[in-house]
């Protein structure tokens, strides 16, 4: 900087003519840059130099807009987007009372200390910046300007009784929209500016009321950024915005600076508040009349000292602090943010090497979140930039394509073309990059156009009518505090006074989502009040509804039809729930009361039938002692529990209990003792509700279709999910509860210790192919080994096994083969598996080793039938190769794999007290643990009980331990000996 350069502090109220002034300083240079705060405003000036000298010497650089004309001498440019280094005769800043901005500040206290003109500098803004320019800028002059007119308080108005060219000041997008509206009805018409709207349709917007076609504008506080419109009064409809982060009062300044644009030039002008807006107190009225401000002390500050070494060196220079009492450490803003979220990414940080990969990633980052969806989103694009400019050096062409594509469309409403407007500008700043596409200029044009497209039919959808008749109709009816008439129909369609006006959905009204801002909440009251009558109509209704009419979801939703009318939460127990009714405060505490009885009694009575037996296990009375304790389990485990959770206490439960507990149809099967009837389809789906519930699970896993004997089973599961749904997991799928009992009685038929192969009825009653059979065998303990053998042909096997019979000779009879042949467990009529495991099933499940026969009986060859046709030679083959090519079959074979060790193999024997090398009764024998055949069990005189497998022993016979005379049943046992 050279020592002759002039600083200059232009400070004073609004209307003083700084920002004139500075241009007209900047004229009388050779070159200059003025940075500004807004992209708009940086657009009028612009504008206005052009006129002034031509577009030949003129440049405009903002984050979304770059015309660089070769010999261009005067740039206009948004604060962030200021060229460093140009060396200009002049360089100014508008608005610098910027710089304690929580969140744009930093920028500005960065131009305030390093950016300079080689012969002048102007710094414009308020008079509160006066102490930090004075402590931080060494040599600087001061000049004040006064206000050229007078700017009086004006106090509370109505909308409807401001007078012409007023703008109505809002801090959010419905707000503004609302307003704009209720404007359109009341008085014609209005034009609406934002900061968001592009320059293309903040112009139409502005021409439209300086025009005079409408007499009232109505805008956020970009207006207050020096935006110079003939403003004759200013009402605040608020004095609290949103300033990225809560809600919070304007500070007297922040309103004087919006106020400050009513009376231009000599004209004077009024400010006030309206709609909601409290009034002013009388300080800061007369704070704002006065331009009398509390001094600012602190200003923003970030390091322009950046380290690019890496990413963490980058991140700790940002986040440095300042050295000078006068400056305070600016909150982080969304740029670093967007880095520390791309620095915990290990592919982010693989391509950050060096210092020139770092600081394409600080450029990136600096892309401003335009679309302000969420951080991570935002991130997340970045990141893909990122790479695309680290791997080929520019972002693809195809892929940028694809991104403008989705956005340029015109279709939609307000909303809808402000979200593209601000998704186009995301592109439109990318575009603006030097060196990052291929063809800049191309892509230039092309995010230009498709800015234009969208501010075109923005400005189209803003100038159309905002209220229409059904809204101008229900708001007159409520003025004049007349009687509405409401309809609905069987659609739920709601009609006032003939008017379309929203849904109501079992008891809450939605209304038209085509309306918005005061049409909607006009809708809203209007229906409400017209519809009280027939909520209590519509709960009298419900209240005598069959329980057909009733339902609920498997996310514990309750429905009335297609309508949500409540939700199920969770309540003492798993089998008492609670209501919680969907019903609008407006149809008052008797509708929401009627309406939760109802949903109470439907539940109550869905339990009660679904859950029978469960219940009346609950209630028996006479269950005592050790059962009691065990109906409590099966209550609380809502009718099934896995085996292996209860083991000692199934152990322990002697026979009457569980005669006792069978009798309210509970299973003691080999893996889960359930209760049958509660694995039908809708006990099953019902109880993973209220299991979901009494779990506080947030997402209630569904039950897994009906009729079927596996399913996949699912990853991620909640704890318990598979035995809710009345499966067991094991290996790659589940297989049903009950099925999984008929396959374990065809299982202990065979050796497990030796191995054996899968029978036909095994892979029939599940379903499975072989390998699919194999993986539910692992799951279920079992070892699998695969191999791989020469496939006998069937009538090899007749004639090396049993010979050719001769026709008419006598095969051995039914009685004969079962003689020879392992019986197998014999089911329930009527039931899919038997009901209790014989004793000695717990050697599964608490020793881990499954009950073997002490021999393995001699298998007997079924004696296969020969194929009717012989199989066809190949063409060319002799007939001797096509014998001698052995066909190959892929076999498991199976054994036990649980824990080895402790007693031997042949002890684990199922004995019928279910104690491992007892010497309890055999299964199915009187007083035993065995349920099926055709006859209770222990009933005298029945038919004989199945005894299990015949073993075949070339050993003598085992010598029996002796009954310990301290044993406490000791009597008992002696008792049942001798009665052998």
């Amino acid at each position: 900087m050279a020592s002759a350069s002039r600083i200059v502090a232009v400070l004073g109220p609004t209307n003083t003519g700084k920002t004139h002034y500075a241009i007209e300083r900047m004229l009388g240079y050779r070159t200059g840059v003025m940075g500004f705060p807004l992209r708009l405003l940086a657009r009028e000036v612009y504008d206005k130099i052009v006129a002034a000298r031509g577009p030949s010497v003129v440049a405009l650089v903002t984050g979304e807009e770059r015309i660089v004309p070769p010999r261009a001498q005067y740039w206009i440019c948004t604060v962030e987007a200021m060229p460093e280094g140009m060396g200009c005769d002049f360089l100014a800043i508008d608005e610098i009372q910027l710089c304690a901005d929580p969140e744009r500040g930093h920028v500005f206290t960065d131009r305030l200390l390093r950016a300079r003109g080689t012969h002048e500098t102007l710094f414009l803004g308020a008079d509160t910046m006066r102490g930090p320019i004075a402590a931080l800028v060494p040599g600087v002059e001061f000049t004040r300007r006064e206000r050229m007119s007078d700017l009086v308080y004006a106090g509370s108005k109505k909308i409807s009784r401001m007078p012409p060219r007023t703008a109505i000041v809002g801090f959010s997008v419905d707000n503004v929209y609302a307003i704009a509206e209720l404007i359109r009805r009341q008085k014609g018409g209005a034009a609406v500016v934002m900061g968001a709207l592009s320059p293309r349709t903040r112009n139409a917007q502005v021409a439209l009321y300086q025009n005079g076609e409408v007499d009232y504008l109505v805008a956020t506080d970009a207006i207050g950024m020096g935006l110079n419109l003939d403003i004759d009064h200013v009402a605040f409809s608020s004095t609290a915005k949103f300033d990225g982060r809560r809600m919070r009062e304007l500070a007297p300044n922040e309103l004087a600076q919006i106020a400050g644009r009513a009376g231009r030039g000599m004209s004077h002008g009024t400010f006030g508040v309206t709609g909601d807006a409290r009034p002013l107190d009388e300080g800061t009225a007369q704070a704002i009349m006065n331009h009398q401000f509390t001094p600012l002390k602190k200003l923003n500050w970030r390091s322009a000292d950046l380290q690019f070494g890496t990413v963490e060196a980058l991140i700790h220079s940002l986040e440095s602090s300042p050295s000078d009492e006068n400056l305070i450490k600016a909150r982080e803003a969304d740029d670093l943010g967007a880095l520390k979220m791309l620095s915990r990414e290990s592919a982010i940080i693989a391509r950050t090497t060096n210092a020139q990969s770092v600081k394409l990633l600080w450029d990136v980052c600096r892309i401003p979140d335009f679309r302000g969806i969420s951080h991570a989103e935002h991130s997340s694009l970045l990141g893909v930039i990122f790479e695309h400019l680290h791997g080929g050096g520019v972002v693809p062409d195809d892929w940028m394509a694809r991104q403008i594509k989705r956005i340029d469309r015109t279709d939609g409403n307000i909303d809808t073309l402000s979200k593209r407007l601000a998704f186009i500008r995301t592109w439109t700043y990318v575009a603006q990059r030097n060196g990052w596409l291929r063809d800049e200029s191309h892509w230039r044009g092309e995010t230009r156009a498709v800015e234009d497209r969208l501010s075109d039919a923005l400005h189209e959808r803003l100038t159309q009518r905002f209220v229409d008749r059904r809204t101008s109709v229900l708001l007159r009816r409520l003025k004049q505090k007349e009687a509405l008439l409401a309809e609905v129909n069987d659609k739920g369609e709601v009609t006032v006074e003939g008017e379309f006006v929203g849904r109501l959905e079992g008891f809450r009204f939605s209304p038209d989502k085509g309306a918005q801002g005061a049409e909607a909440k006009a809708l809203k009251a209007a229906s409400l009040q017209a519809l009280a009558p027939h909520f209590h109509l519509r709960a009298d209704r419900f209240y005598n509804a069959p329980d057909t009419e009733i339902d609920f979801t498997e996310q514990g939703g309750l429905m009335w039809g297609g309508d949500a009318v409540g939700k199920l939460v969770a309540g003492a127990d798993a089998l008492s729930p609670q209501i919680e009714v969907f019903v609008d405060d407006t149809a008052g505490p008797d509708v929401a009361q009627k309406v939760e009885r109802r949903l109470l009694h439907f539940i109550t009575r869905k339990i009660n039938a679904l859950f029978e037996p469960l219940l009346a296990l609950q209630k028996d009375e006479e269950l005592t002692g050790l059962a009691r304790g065990f109906a409590f389990r099966m209550v609380e485990n809502l009718g099934v529990l896995p085996r292996a959770g209860v083991a000692q206490e199934v152990k322990e439960l002697d026979q009457d209990a569980r005669s006792a507990l069978r009798k309210h149809g509970i299973r003691f099967g080999q893996f889960t003792i359930f209760m049958p009837l509660l694995l039908k389809p809708a006990p099953t789906r019902l109880r993973l509700v209220l299991w979901s519930l009494a779990g506080g699970l947030q997402d209630f896993p569904e039950a897994p279709p009906p009729g079927l004997v596996t399913v996949p089973s699912i990853k991620d599961a909640p704890q318990g999910y598979d035995t809710m749904s009345g499966y067991r997991a094991a290996g790659e799928r589940m297989i049903r509860i009950d099925m999984l009992e008929r396959l374990a009685d065809m299982l202990r038929a065979e050796d497990s210790r030796s191995g054996f192969e899968a029978k036909a009825d095994m892979l029939s009653i599940t379903g499975m192919t072989l390998e699919q059979f194999a993986d539910l065998m692992q799951g279920l303990g079992y070892k699998a080994e695969k191999g791989e053998r020469e496939k006998v042909k069937p009538v090899d096997a007749v004639v090396a096994e049993t010979g050719t019979p001769a026709e008419g000779l006598p095969v051995m009879d039914a009685a004969a083969e079962a003689e020879n042949t392992p019986a197998a467990a014999p089911a329930e009529a009527g039931e899919p598996a038997p009901a209790d495991v014989p004793a000695g099933t717990e050697a599964i499940e608490d020793a881990g080793v499954a009950p073997i026969a002490e021999e393995p009986a001699e298998p007997v060859a079924e004696t296969p039938v020969a194929e009717t046709a012989a199989e066809e030679t190949p063409v060319g083959q002799a007939a001797d190769a096509a014998v001698d090519a052995p066909e190959m079959e892929v076999f498991y074979t199976f054994t036990w794999g649980g824990r080895q060790g402790g007693q031997r193999q042949q002890d684990r024997r199922p004995q019928g007290d279910g104690k491992p090398g007892g010497k309890g009764k055999p299964r199915g024998a009187k007083g035993g643990d065995r349920e099926g055949g055709r006859g209770k069990p222990g009933r005298k005189g029945g038919p004989r009980q199945d005894q299990g497998s015949k073993t075949y022993s070339a050993r003598p016979p085992r010598k029996e331990k002796q009954i310990d005379p301290d044993n406490p049943f000791a009597a008992a046992l002696m008792g049942l000996k001798q009665g052998d």
